[in-house]
């Protein structure tokens, strides 16, 4: 059957579960909202999911705690068809490598990595019962590049690519679809330090083709997409949202 071209982008009549739904998540809520869905926020912080939901009429929220398997199972046998799951929950400590303790890494690897899998697990099997869906989730220009003090979230990052290549390739066939979205510099709340230091922050900027930082809103688009029957053949996919950060080499422009 063709895709219907003026209605390919819309998310009309699909329930959709937003993992992590404050900062970037909550304008993907208000996206996914925007495009007809229903949306149910999910996050650790109730009150973070409640806040979000206010630009999503008709949804819901709930606290659940990504690392809480049997939570989350339990909340999506309630939620029962789910049409879109999106997940943004991930933390970052910057350290470098021989300065990490112990209980840092498991904090970062737990959330990030394991956080994914748990709820991929808990939402894809009545995705495949049902023989549709699309998973996005978030990660970073981080999976492909890094720098001193990003080591442990990096390799999380790139751990998420590597699960969403392979459950595009175990669920494919179910007509299941999985992609990541891998956002650049944003600014959110938990930038702001880096922002408040002016060279770092004019060097974050300047390292992207657009000289700037995106706002969390620049974000949503790509994710709504990849939601979306206009992204119908995309799956196991990784969409750089970073300004050009990874496609330029360095921060010097060499006259020519």
């Amino acid at each position: 059957m063709s895709l219907d071209y003026s209605q390919m982008f819309r998310l009309d009549g699909r329930r959709a579960v937003v993992v992590g739904c404050g900062g970037i998540g909550a304008e993907i809520v208000a996206g996914l909202a925007a495009q007809g869905a229903t949306v149910t926020c999910l996050d650790k912080d109730v009150s973070t999911a409640e806040s979000a939901l206010e630009r999503a009429p008709g949804g819901t929220a709930y606290a659940v705690d990504v690392l809480d398997p049997a939570a989350l199972e339990r909340r999506a046998a309630d939620l029962g068809d789910v049409d879109v799951l999106v997940l943004t929950a991930a933390m970052n400590v910057r350290k470098r490598l021989l300065d990490y303790s112990a209980e840092e890494f498991a904090r970062v690897v737990d959330l990030n990595l394991r956080g994914t899998f748990d709820a991929v697990r808990a939402f894809a099997p009545r995705m495949v019962e049902r023989g549709t869906g699309s998973i996005v989730a978030l990660t970073s220009i981080r999976a492909v590049t890094v720098e001193p003090g990003q080591g442990v979230y990096a390799a999380t990052k790139a751990g998420v690519v590597q699960l969403v290549r392979t459950w595009a390739a175990e669920l494919g066939p179910a007509g299941v679809r999985i992609n990541a979205v891998a956002p650049g510099v944003v600014e959110t709340p938990l930038t702001q330090q880096i922002r408040d230091d002016r060279e770092w922050d004019q060097a974050y900027a300047q390292k992207s083709a657009l000289g700037r930082w995106a706002r969390p809103e620049e974000i949503v688009g790509a994710t709504c997409w990849l939601a979306s029957d206009a992204a119908s053949f995309v799956t196991g996919s990784q969409v750089m949202v970073d300004g050009g950060w990874t496609a330029i080499d360095g921060r010097f422009t060499p006259p020519t």
